[in-house]
């Protein structure tokens, strides 16, 4: 009978019927396709937990097949129906103890995925025999029981002293018991709170010599284990990465990634560079072979190279073009080369990269070009002798005039402008002729900044600035501060210019936009230059910081133990396991006299990490006794912050930072000597009194050069700034500022503004 005929819904009236029927079926062939209907609806989702008396009643059949299916069936429903379990508990206790080796397995790998209590107190006795059986594949298989048992009722597992039991294994002549006994330490290991798995280089050196006979599988497990191996000499991590180098050359992809990720952990306990200069050159061919597999095993090996290559350098230094994408990628392997070719790059081979990255920029999926873009940008950031070449090729693409590449183009030409100032502001014009491309905030953005940062270049910047300001309200946070920023930049380039820019501005962003970011930089600017132009100059064109790619890179400690889950889900997300996954741990280099002394630190950082320590260890090499680990204790919650902001002034353009949600925030106020100390805890009460202290600042009149009220002072009619000074609250619309009820304002702690008073007397 066909198996795909078996997969049809079925009467559980006719299946009971069936198996009732046919006493005298010899060879039980009837009874077996009766089972098989049974388990393919079980697989469709049909409810057979009703056939329960009648299919374990078949378990007393002594044919292999139709066991196996009866223990799927029991394994599928033992939560449903425990009363099913006490019924075939004495059948699997027989089969446990039957002449077949291949029958005493399966029974007790059954009983191991039940986890009814009274199964698992059954199962110990059986286990425990399995675990010294005569047939190694029932020693295998009990072994990995063990764990599974663990995961039931690890209190048990320890009573009965099965780890010992498990640690005796890893000595078996077997490879295959030795790799499933090293897997069920290991998982034991991860899980448990007391147990902790320690190899010295007796046992590593026999886990090397039992892979060669091993299956895929069983060398995966027995590579995974060698991570629990901490060399005390750094000849013996040469050693062993050479003994395990073989590896490399293994069909399996899995077995390869896995090779690499101990040979890379190895490194950090050798002494030589020559050393380490030869092992990175080993894992390049390997590493370059996986690329050739399928598309899923490729992203993965992506992934994995990428950090592998910020850790070592000299990995794969020479191979960019083994990178470059294929018509036929799918787009999440043409994304992940892409930053693999992006971090190869170098003086040496930047034409040719800068070349293929071109021909990118004119694909049709609009992400993958639009990080094309980026990454020629990125370049020209990264190797300063080729900011030239790069420069043209994005010329050559904003002259294509094709929306999402022109917006691309000038935001990394924005970043370009500040790495290199004064050196390219030449192209400024041909990219002013490309504002109607812009219509990502992004883009919008950058090229706000572009106008207010060379307002007196570009004779039109007010008219410019004037067009995106039509829809300023209507815009993004981010545009917004972009525009608040450059006008202000306007104003103090071309004073006359931007006269009737910035009332309109200040206006819009202190009265009619609700973000705390921006309404608070709006004050700022306001209050800056109501009383020192001067001030205000030096804080909105105050020296920024030089970009570089240095922070593109990932932390170095981040980074070392990122590379211990190297070929797991870890390594794709660029994530360590504990934050996405709820029990897992995280893990870190260990001390030894061979480490590194680079490696040093991440060692001494792993000290202070928030994470739950095992408390014994486990010694595979002094019989199993538990050593206590001497943990540092854990390091005490820092008191909670408190900002003195009570007594803080705003004189000659010097006072307190404003926390933004735009890089610009930081960069426009990085002149101001005082930076925003913030935290979670009370986080709102400190946000009242600052913005209380912004509306009505202890500050004197003397201080900042103002007149007494009772004084009148003639503004200069061609003066700018003291046009701004005139303007009272009232005119700004900001007379209700300080009242609740508008929607608007700061909370009862903060006191509300005097209607009728100049700019200066009520915000200074």
């Amino acid at each position: 009978m066909a198996d795909a005929k078996l997969f049809t819904r079925g009467k559980i009236q006719e299946l009971r019927a069936e198996l009732q029927a046919d006493k005298k079926d010899k060879n039980f062939s009837k009874r077996k396709t009766v089972l098989k209907k049974v388990v393919a609806s079980m697989t469709m989702g049909q409810d057979m937990s009703l056939l329960y008396p009648d299919v374990i009643a078949c378990l007393s059949i002594q044919v292999l097949e139709i066991k196996k299916m009866v223990y799927l069936y029991l394994i599928n429903y033992a939560r449903v129906k425990p009363a099913m379990v006490d019924q075939a508990l004495k059948g699997l206790l027989d089969d446990a103890n039957d002449k077949n080796a291949l029958i005493r397995a399966l029974a007790i790998r059954t009983m191991s995925y039940i986890p009814v209590p009274a199964v698992i107190t059954a199962l110990v006795d059986p286990l425990r025999h399995c675990l010294k059986d005569r047939d190694p594949y029932v020693r295998k298989t009990a072994a990995i029981c063990v764990g599974k048992l663990w995961i039931h009722d690890r209190r048990l597992v320890e009573k009965m002293d099965f780890v010992s039991t498990l640690r005796d294994l890893i000595g078996d002549g077997n490879p295959t018991v030795v790799a499933n006994a090293v897997a069920a330490l290991m998982e034991i290991s991860e899980r448990s709170d007391n147990i902790q798995l320690r190899l010295n280089a007796k046992v590593a050196s026999r886990l090397v010599a039992a892979m060669s006979d091993c299956s895929e599988w069983g060398q995966t497990y027995l590579l995974e284990a060698l991570m629990f191996y901490v060399p005390e000499e750094q000849q013996d991590a040469e050693l062993l990465a050479e003994r395990i180098a073989i590896r490399l050359q293994h069909s399996n992809s899995s077995v390869v990634l896995t090779t690499v990720k101990v040979i890379m952990y190895l490194m950090n306990y050798m002494g030589s560079q020559e050393v380490v200069e030869a092992m990175c050159k080993k894992i390049s061919a390997p590493l370059v072979t996986l690329l050739s597999s399928g598309y899923e095993v490729q992203y993965v090996a992506l992934r994995n190279i990428l950090l592998i290559i910020q850790r070592r350098p000299l990995v794969l230094q020479n191979e960019v073009k083994v990178f470059f994408c294929k018509y036929n990628d799918p787009i999440y392997v043409k994304l992940a080369k892409l930053e693999i070719i992006y971090r190869l790059a170098n003086e040496r081979n930047v034409e040719q990269v800068l070349a293929e990255l071109k021909e990118y920029a004119s694909e049709v999926d609009v992400d993958f070009v639009r990080k094309a873009v980026r990454s020629i940008g990125r370049l020209a950031i990264k190797i300063q002798s080729s900011a030239d070449k790069c420069i043209s090729v994005l010329l050559a693409l904003v002259q294509t005039k094709v929306n999402y590449v022109v917006q691309e183009a000038i935001v990394v030409i924005k970043d370009i402008f500040r790495r290199y100032p004064n050196q390219y502001e030449g192209i400024i014009g041909t990219l002013c002729e490309n504002l109607d491309a812009l219509d990502t905030p992004d883009a919008k953005a950058a090229m706000i900044w572009i106008v207010g940062q060379y307002a007196d270049r570009i004779e039109n910047s007010d008219e410019l600035l004037d067009d995106f300001l039509f829809t300023f309200l209507d815009e993004p946070v981010e545009v917004q501060l972009a525009l608040l920023t450059a006008t202000v930049k306007l104003f103090i380039k071309r004073p006359t210019a931007g006269q009737e820019l910035v009332p309109k501005v200040l206006k819009w962003a202190t009265e009619e936009v609700d973000n705390p970011d921006l309404r608070d930089r709006g004050y700022i600017y306001w209050r800056l230059l109501s009383t020192d132009p001067g001030a205000a100059e030096n804080i909105v064109f105050a020296e920024k910081p030089t970009i570089s790619t240095e922070s593109e890179g990932m932390d170095r400690n981040v980074l070392d133990r990122l590379l211990l889950h190297a070929g797991t889900l870890a390594s794709l997300y660029g994530k360590e396991p504990q934050t996405f996954l709820r029990n897992a741990r995280a893990k870190y280099l260990h001390d030894s006299p061979a480490l590194d002394p680079s490696a040093k630190q991440t060692y001494l950082d792993s000290l202070n990490l928030p994470v739950h320590r095992p408390t014994q260890t486990y010694n595979t090499a002094t019989g199993g006794s538990p050593d206590l680990l001497n943990s540092p204790p854990p390091p005490a919650v820092p008191p909670k912050p408190f900002a003195n902001r009570s007594n803080s002034t705003m004189s000659n353009g010097a006072g307190a930072g404003v926390g933004g949600a735009n890089g610009d925030v930081a960069e426009d106020y990085s002149g101001m000597g005082v930076g925003r100390a913030g935290g979670l805890i009370g986080a709102e009460e400190d946000d009242d009194e600052e913005e209380g202290a912004a509306l009505n600042p202890t500050a004197s009149s003397e201080q900042l050069g103002q007149s007494s009220p009772g004084q009148v002072e003639q503004d200069d009619p061609l003066d700018p700034y003291a046009s701004l000074a005139r303007l009272s609250i009232d005119g700004f619309g900001l007379g209700n500022r300080g009242n609740s009820d508008t929607g608007y304002g700061y909370g009862d702690s903060a006191p509300a503004p005097i209607s009728g008073r100049g700019v200066d007397q009520s915000l200074l």
